[in-house]
């Protein structure tokens, strides 16, 4: 479990600091400093159908893709990311980026950032931080009210993740571990 002053490194090319964790705020907002190299991997395009996200840039450049419009922002400058919306984003310039983000609910994002750097970290992920396929599926499931990929349609990878998550399963891939967060 995160605690204030936490720290991430990776995947990516980021590095999270927390500022106020889901125990801090009783679960109402997770709020982390994010630190993006430039020249770091985009994430996909993705979406967080129950959570809004709040980013305020304090240094750099931040380019984003939200729902095909594309959009530099400079340092203080904030954006606000209604949930469902289509979204990408990644360092603009030649300088880190640092942005104060937040999201709202918190519900289970903190797990998830935890897991995602621990993997990483450990080497259980390609070098642009994506575990392989049955790992992705448990995580998939396990953080599905937090997190989903554009593509394929959510139909797909529905099926898909329903079939391959149990074989990760049984491989022993699980969608949080004790050593990276103490989420249970």
């Amino acid at each position: 479990m995160a605690r204030a002053g936490d720290e991430l490194l990776g995947p990516i090319s980021r590095r999270l600091v927390f500022r106020k964790t889901t125990a801090d705020t009783n679960g109402e907002l997770l709020e982390v400093d994010a630190y993006y190299k430039p020249g770091g991997n985009p994430p996909p395009v993705h979406y967080h159908p129950h959570q809004e996200e709040h980013f305020e840039v304090v240094s750099g450049e931040m380019l984003t893709h939200v729902d095909g419009v594309e959009r530099t922002y400079g340092a203080g400058e904030t954006f606000v990311l209604p949930p469902g919306s289509h979204h990408s984003m990644h360092n603009a310039g030649n300088e880190e980026v640092h942005v104060i983000w937040q999201t709202r609910p918190a519900l289970k994002t903190e797990a998830l950032f935890e897991t995602m750097w621990g993997l990483a970290r450990d080497g259980k992920t390609n070098d642009k931080g994506v575990p392989n396929l049955l790992r992705v599926a448990v995580l998939m499931r396990e953080y599905q009210d937090e997190f989903h990929v554009t593509q394929p349609p959510f139909a797909i990878q529905k099926l898909l993740f329903g079939l391959l998550a149990p074989i990760g399963g049984l491989l022993g891939y699980r969608g949080h571990y004790p050593e990276y967060s103490g989420y249970k």
